[in-house]
């Protein structure tokens, strides 16, 4: 719940609960398309865990998926620095991708403008080549729009809007929903570099809203200013995700911490819930975003990955492997806690003393 006095998501314009309600409605009404649709390119996964994947062979599918980088723009717009945005974007999807065992291949990107600023573009392609690096995929194409009557920025002609559609190959044995999570299954949790790209309404509002900081403001915490901390690019964790896959670890679920926090576990498809006791210490930007703010721990931990990007689930006797595997790709990962049984999928954080379910955490 969050503190009365204190910022809430709800409160900056960002619903979660009636976005996820009519999301559901939207899934009812599009179902139908699956059946369109036999053969080579039928859906052979339910579009809702992190990506979907359609049949090209009897051994393999095609993963596909779609994101952006949301008001972490604005952050961006207001530094008047363009050239990282682009490695959120393709982390954004590739780091999806990878959930369903699928390894990406290409991501074409959507670039909306409210009005062509010079060297804009080339900025942030800058970001999109490096992110393309990082995950080793390439970027075959894409698209961009002027929308003057549509787009509108916080600087007169300065807004933008940057998506990405990101493809990745999989083999039908690999695709994994997290339905073979089993209780006593461990948690190994891998840092994020910071915010990543989800909460920037609230942590934007906090910040220059509510704690009158500028993004040139130097925060000794932090080590540098509250824009260069905000803008950290989110990680991506395409390389430490293949080779668990193809280094001898029985990966049973992997899922991406983004919006919701680490209540994105209870995506995996088996009935379990997860216990976990052994969080790290979170990267200092989220205590100022919630002093800021004066945000209460439950909204903070519904609303940001809190320092931890990506889990990992494994058998016990395959932790160590599977960290010493993370590591070799320069991950800090970290064991966190265990699957639980079910039947109520549940995220319990033992030390915040916080229980979340679908909706949030309360306190318990």
């Amino acid at each position: 719940m969050g503190n009365e006095r204190g910022l809430t998501y709800a409160g900056t314009g960002v619903d979660v609960d009636l976005v996820s309600r009519e999301l559901e409605g939207l899934a009812r009404i599009l179902a139908p398309s699956a059946g369109f649709r036999r053969g080579v390119g039928e859906a052979v996964m339910e579009n809702g865990y992190y990506a979907t994947a359609l049949r090209l062979t009897a051994d393999l599918a095609l993963g596909l998926c779609t994101d952006g980088v949301g008001s972490k723009i604005l952050v961006a717009e207001r530094m008047g620095k363009y050239d990282t945005v682009g490695i959120d974007c393709i982390a954004m999807n590739v780091n999806d991708l990878v959930c369903i065992g699928a390894e990406p291949i290409a991501m074409v990107d959507y670039v909306g403008i409210e009005r062509l600023q010079p060297g804009m573009l080339a900025e942030i392609a800058k970001g999109l080549l490096e992110g393309a690096r990082q995950a080793n995929i390439s970027i075959p194409g894409g698209e961009t729009a002027q929308l003057p009557e549509v787009i509108r920025g916080q600087k007169p002609g300065h807004g933008l809007d940057l998506v990405g559609t990101a493809v990745g190959l999989v083999p039908m044995a690999r695709l994994n929903s997290g339905a073979d999570v089993a209780a006593g299954d461990i948690l190994i949790g891998l840092a994020s570099t910071g915010v990543h790209s989800n909460g920037f309404s609230l942590a934007r509002r906090a910040l220059f809203g509510q704690g009158r900081l500028d993004v040139g403001t130097h925060v000794a915490e932090l080590g540098r200013t509250v824009g260069e901390a905000l803008l950290e690019p989110t990680r991506i964790y395409v390389r430490e995700a293949m080779d668990l896959f193809t280094g001898g670890v029985t990966v049973k679920a992997l899922c991406h911490i983004t919006g919701d926090g680490l209540l994105n576990l209870n995506r995996v498809g088996a009935a379990v819930g997860f216990e976990i006791d052994a969080l790290p210490p979170p990267p200092p930007i989220f205590d100022l975003i919630a002093k800021s703010g004066g945000i209460d721990r439950a909204e903070m931990f519904k609303v940001f990955n809190m320092g931890i990007g990506m889990c990992v689930v494994v058998p016990p006797q395959q932790v160590d492997r599977a960290c010493t595997i993370a590591r070799k790709q320069g991950a800090s990962p970290h064991v966190i806690g265990r699957a639980i049984k079910g039947p109520e999928k549940v995220v319990r954080l033992a030390r915040e003393r916080l229980q979340g379910h679908d909706t949030g955490f309360v306190r318990f």
